[in-house]
């Protein structure tokens, strides 16, 4: 066998299907029917007592898991262009009270912090809205005074980020439908949308045409770091680390791409660029040079923006250095204007858009890279999940 080679191969779907004994691609996949199921809880009226409430600020109480994670992405995002102030916090603030929205949310329901802090705003006079189980001590807190929002589309703990998003897009429009509703995508749009990529990521297409294959493939036998070219991307970029750790046992740093431009000389030295010069991985065959004598780093710029090449042009600088140290660039690729028409402007909540459709492809990058390597035998399938197979 050559050396590199995986044990399982990407393009071979019977053998990923019965690797994933787990469902962890059913999973991460489950992103469109999350936002699905949220979109329904609203058109339920469950956000009813919201309309016409105008708050002086939505306070984000985050628990466990990935609600934390969304809050600070929701916050990166529109904080600066919101009609009210949005605060990220792990517990109630002494002066919460009948003029505020609280958002509690978190996967355990019997999470101290998460209880008390539904009990406080209530006591106090806040509106409260709950994102969690409705079940045990949460259950009892909230005792029908607060509007419930407890997940409905049963996923691994790592694919739960853009469940408590879409809970913070249809909060914020409800209780800011002046600014800040303009600026979030629709829930139903974004479902589709979600289930689009989830199907372009699906294990039936080939590595040159998956985008999360592709991205498996190319982080595989890396050291990799995550860069994000927005305060909103690099929060999506230490997400993604998270869950390469958590679902792939993959060591990956996470930073803004500033800093990872500022310190490529660095990450060139560490690489061992200098013990090995002249090394070009590209002309390298491990069967015929033996083992590489560096550790080859890759960059992921993680970016939202529309136009590739000027986020592009921000990677030019691994390009130069050449040697061990290379970038890819991942973004949600848009296809050009037809040549005479004018150019369609960006439409609301594309910026939140693109970044919830690249969640979804790490996440499923993150199986991909998981399943490489591992033999096709049946594994335990875990307590806490019965979503079943892709």
């Amino acid at each position: 066998m050559i050396a590199g080679t995986p044990v399982l191969d990407l393009d071979d779907v019977a053998s990923l299907e019965a690797a994933d004994s787990g469902g962890m691609l059913r999973s991460a996949a489950s992103a469109g029917a999350q936002v699905r199921a949220t979109a329904a809880a609203v058109g339920e009226n469950v956000l009813a007592r919201l309309q016409d409430l105008r708050p002086r600020s939505l306070v984000m109480v985050s628990g466990s898991g990935r609600a934390a994670r969304a809050a600070a992405l929701l916050v990166a995002c529109l904080s600066d262009r919101a009609g009210l102030p949005i605060l990220p916090v792990t517990s109630i603030p002494p002066w919460i009270g009948p003029l505020d929205a609280v958002l509690v949310a978190g996967d355990d329901a019997g999470d101290p912090r998460l209880v008390e802090a539904v009990d406080r705003a209530l006591r106090r006079g806040a509106e409260v809205i709950v994102a969690a189980p409705d079940e045990g001590p949460m259950r009892a807190a909230a005792a029908g005074r607060a509007a419930m929002l407890p997940p409905r589309v049963p996923v691994l703990d790592q694919n739960r980020l853009l469940r408590y998003l879409a809970v913070g897009i249809a909060v914020l429009g409800a209780v800011d439908p002046l600014r800040s509703a303009p600026l979030l995508p629709d829930l139903d749009a974004l479902s589709d949308a979600l289930d689009a990529e989830a199907l372009r990521d699906g294990p039936q297409h080939e590595v040159f045409h998956n985008p999360s294959k592709t991205l498996a493939a190319r982080m595989r036998e890396h050291r990799l770091v995550l860069a994000g070219d927005t305060p909103a991307a690099t929060a999506v970029a230490e997400h993604a680390a998270e869950v390469l750790l958590q679902a792939a046992g993959q060591i990956v740093a996470a930073a803004d791409l500033a800093t990872v431009v500022a310190g490529h000389t660095r990450l060139a030295e560490a690489a061992g660029a200098a013990a090995a010069p002249g090394f070009d991985p590209m002309f390298h065959d491990e069967q015929l040079d033996g083992p590489a004598p560096v550790q080859r780093v890759r960059v992921f710029a993680v970016s939202a923006e529309t136009d590739a090449i000027a986020a592009r042009r921000r990677l030019a600088v691994f390009d130069a250095a050449g040697g061990p140290v290379d970038a890819d660039l991942v973004s949600v690729e848009t296809e050009p204007p037809r040549p005479g028409s004018a150019a369609n402007p960006p439409g609301p909540g594309i910026e939140l858009e693109h970044l919830a459709l690249l969640v979804l492809r790490l996440e499923m990058a993150a199986v991909y890279l998981h399943l490489l390597g591992r033999p096709a035998v049946p594994a335990e399938r875990p307590a806490h999940y019965d979503g079943g197979h892709y």
